[in-house]
């Protein structure tokens, strides 16, 4: 499947990027919000965008989203279990 997204061509100077790079991190980043909105998986953000988990899973610091989101309770828990 595919989706469009319409932009214009002035956003590209703007961001001082080419197409492709624009669009692979427009692919990124929905893949990483999509990820920290518990939508997807990390191996499935990760086939999103053509990556491998391991390395999505280290790019996403570069959007602002943590790697691991545990509430206080389950890392206490998962330490106490460990």
């Amino acid at each position: 499947m595919e989706l469009r997204v319409e932009y214009p061509d002035t956003l590209l100077d703007a961001l001082q990027e080419t197409r492709g790079e624009f669009e692979k991190e427009a692919k990124m980043a929905m893949a990483a919000k999509l990820f920290e909105m518990k939508r997807l998986s990390s191996g499935m953000a990760a086939s999103l965008v053509g990556m491998d988990r391991v390395s999505f899973l280290l790019n996403l610091h570069h959007y602002g989203v943590a790697m691991i989101d545990l509430e206080e309770e389950e890392l206490v828990s998962d330490l106490e279990h460990a």
